[in-house]
């Protein structure tokens, strides 16, 4: 139970897709102007994590049994996008307003390097189905904390005075780094608590 703890918070705070491992950074930054939208995004993002984790686990034994790995990339793209394909359909049918403000960010997770990476590096880190799923889960809620936090970040910087030349894009990204600096105090917290 104590390494299925450390591998949430490892996924969380140490080992966050988007601040310590800088994946899944479009939709961070272009879905993170309001707090309702980023916490749905990042709610997709980890259904889809805990879904293609689900999916992608199994299907990688059999191709390392019949020794077509090589092709592990190209299926586990194919079987996101089908997943993705999915949840699309169903957030159009039963949530409309959400799935209008994610907008085209949607099906861009399709393409989410966070998602990819995380199935690719819970296979690599030789993770039991039980592990890996945990640590999807784990980086889902990383996700979903890193993209309500820089949500509420914007939020605060539209009612604030910038300067002319940092105004945009500029000011996004000093946020963005100064958010992803605050996560580096949570370094050593697994190894001090010897929870993995």
């Amino acid at each position: 139970m104590k390494y299925f703890i450390g591998l949430i918070i490892m996924g969380i705070l140490t080992e966050n897709f988007v601040l310590a491992k800088f994946l899944g950074i479009c939709p961070f930054l272009g879905v993170s102007k309001k707090i309702d939208t980023a916490a749905g995004m990042g709610a997709a993002v980890t259904f889809v994590l805990l879904l293609s984790t689900a999916t992608t686990h199994p299907v990688n034994i059999l191709l390392e049994k019949y020794n077509m790995a090589y092709l592990q990339t190209l299926v586990f793209i194919l079987m996101i996008a089908a997943l993705v394909q999915l949840i699309e359909i169903a957030l159009k049918k039963y949530m409309k307003s959400l799935y209008n403000s994610l907008g085209v960010y949607l099906p861009l997770m399709t393409t989410n390097c966070a998602v990819l990476g995380c199935v690719i590096l819970n296979i690599e880190s030789g993770y039991s189905f039980g592990a890996a799923m945990v640590n999807a889960l784990g980086a889902g809620l990383g996700f979903l904390l890193a993209m309500v936090m820089f949500a509420g970040v914007r939020t605060r910087l539209e009612s604030a005075e910038i300067p002319k030349f940092l105004k945009g894009l500029p000011i996004t990204l000093v946020s963005a780094s100064l958010v992803s600096l605050s996560f580096l105090g949570f370094s050593g917290i697994i190894e001090g608590m010897k929870l993995v």
